[in-house]
């Protein structure tokens, strides 16, 4: 997983109207579970972008009051009419816990299929995956140069031997589809 970090600080006041304020100076309030304690806290906004708005998987280096914590992002609210980050949870972890996540899947090679005309379309971006947070990789790439016009590679062709994939094995990751032109053509060739 990719490290980024956020320094923190442990709210005083917690509420509404005090969460409204830590808003309005661009901070995001949050909560850190999973550990000895909870601990409610506030950080930058703009910290917390490469973690919110990317595909990757990341570990969270907090620092709260000089204290550091490693975590990974657990939930996060958005306001309902401007989009920005409102709230934060945070899972603390050490190398060996079992934690459920989801990491990025990334497709390799060049589909058979799309060189035969059809297009690659990818279904799932993203698989949950449960395991000892040590051997959560940063992504997933999975081959798909030898998937046809009309063929899915499933995500049962995932491999990662010392994790327990969540998603059923059955979901289609990558479907080459045939557009309708040339499903015509190979309809009137049979």
């Amino acid at each position: 997983m990719k490290v980024t970090e956020i320094v923190g600080f442990k709210r005083a006041n917690l509420g509404r109207q005090s969460a409204q304020e830590l808003r309005a100076e661009g901070y995001v309030p949050g909560i850190l579970y999973g550990g000895e304690e909870q601990i409610s806290f506030y950080a930058p906004a703009y910290l917390f972008r490469p973690v919110v708005y990317s595909i990757d998987a990341y570990e969270i280096k907090l620092t709260i009051d000089g204290k550091e914590y490693r975590a990974i992002l657990q939930d996060k609210q958005f306001h309902p009419v401007n989009d920005s980050l409102i709230h934060v949870d945070l899972l603390e972890i050490n190398p060996d816990k079992v934690i459920t996540t989801t990491i990025p899947v990334r497709l390799t090679g060049t589909a058979k299929g799309a060189k035969q005309g059809g297009k690659l379309v990818q279904t799932l971006r993203k698989v949950r995956v449960k395991g000892p947070a040590k051997l959560i990789p940063e992504f997933v790439n999975l081959d798909v140069t030898e998937l046809g016009l009309g063929k899915s590679i499933r995500v049962k062709s995932i491999e990662l031997p010392e994790l327990t994939i969540i998603d059923p094995a059955a979901n289609p990751v990558a479907t080459v589809t045939i557009p309708r032109a040339l499903r015509g053509q190979l309809n009137a060739e049979k």
